[in-house]
């Protein structure tokens, strides 16, 4: 089979309809818009939302909620996902970022004191609470805030 020998499915191509070419047509005079009417005139396309003066659906439904636009989003780990990394190893968001303990550090990386750690790592360039500080620094390891 060739470029050239390519056809669409069968079916799939319908052609498109052309309006307003007379009676014999089948879609001539009004060219499928009625008689009359707002949707019969050009321009009838209207504003998003509208519902003909009947009171639109997204000011019907109650409003819920506060989204603060100034929060920030910040990724959280605990201590003990750290063990994958091998001893004195130095831990960063770039590294947890191959690891695949985060995706996307969007707004920042904290460390969390859950669990325990069981190697001697240096983190850098990430928040930390105090339970993780302590548990990084009984581990032997430092825990470097930027």
């Amino acid at each position: 089979m060739n470029l050239g020998e390519l056809r669409p499915a069968e079916g799939s191509n319908a052609k498109a309809w052309r309006r307003g070419r007379g009676h014999a047509s089948g879609n001539g005079k009004t060219a499928g818009r009625g008689h009359k009417g707002q949707g019969a005139r050009s321009g009838s396309g209207g504003k998003a939302g509208f519902e003909g003066g009947q009171m639109p659906l997204y000011r019907r439904l109650p409003k819920r909620g506060f989204t603060c636009r100034n929060s920030k989003e910040i990724i959280g780990i605990n201590v003990h996902a750290l063990n994958v990394f091998d001893n004195d190893a130095v831990v960063d968001v770039d590294a947890l970022m191959e690891v695949g303990l985060v995706s996307n550090p969007r707004d920042g990386v904290k460390i969390l004191g859950v669990g325990e750690l069981e190697k001697k790592l240096t983190v850098k360039g990430c928040t930390f609470s105090k339970t993780a500080i302590e548990k990084i620094e009984a581990a032997g390891g430092k825990a470097e805030v930027m």
